[in-house]
């Protein structure tokens, strides 16, 4: 094989890699905290970063700050960051009441919606730990997993990188922060 030929297929393989490992995201439902129907499809448009938490999750109190904060840094750049409860029985009093309370500590500059499960953790690749972390892009493909309390480079790397038109390397397609 010439010289040339090897050379273009490394090429080709180092694109189309990154292009096998996308996967849509399969379009799970929710519940706005106003109880309206909240589906990932909807979401399309948008670069998404969509972190899984609970209110008893010590990791997860300590990420959504700086998920908040990232929110607010991208809000002007067609950025949407959405965190989605895993609380057990959002739709019980007991339980929502737990969760208001704990997003008016929270004060989250972020779109919070309800009624995640470890199903639809694993339907995401995402294992059965919180936090766990899903970055999709404009098509709802995603992009990168973050399995635990993601860092600052773990979210703004992707994010950053579907910005800028995919230049460069691919982000890590799989991070594990546990």
């Amino acid at each position: 094989m010439s010289r040339y030929l090897r050379s273009l297929t490394v090429v080709l393989v180092c694109c189309l890699i990154p292009m096998a490992q996308a996967k849509r995201a399969p379009n799970l439902e929710f519940k706005s905290l106003s109880g309206q129907t909240q589906k990932i499809v909807d979401l399309r448009g948008s670069i998404t970063v969509i972190n899984f938490w609970a209110t008893w999750c010590g990791p997860c109190v300590e990420e959504l700050p700086l998920l908040s904060q990232l929110s607010q840094e991208y809000a002007d750049k067609k950025v949407r960051f959405v965190a989605i409860s895993a609380d057990e029985s959002a739709d019980n009093p007991k339980t929502r009441a737990k969760i208001d309370l704990f997003l008016s500590h929270q004060k989250l500059a972020m779109e919070v919606w309800l009624g995640a499960d470890l199903d639809m953790l694993d339907r995401l690749q995402l294992g059965n730990v919180l936090p766990a972390t899903v970055i999709l892009d404009e098509q709802g493909e995603i992009v990168a997993r973050v399995m635990g309390e993601a860092h600052e480079d773990d979210v703004k790397g992707p994010v950053d990188w579907l910005l800028n038109g995919r230049t460069g390397p691919a982000p890590t397609p799989v991070t594990k922060r546990y």
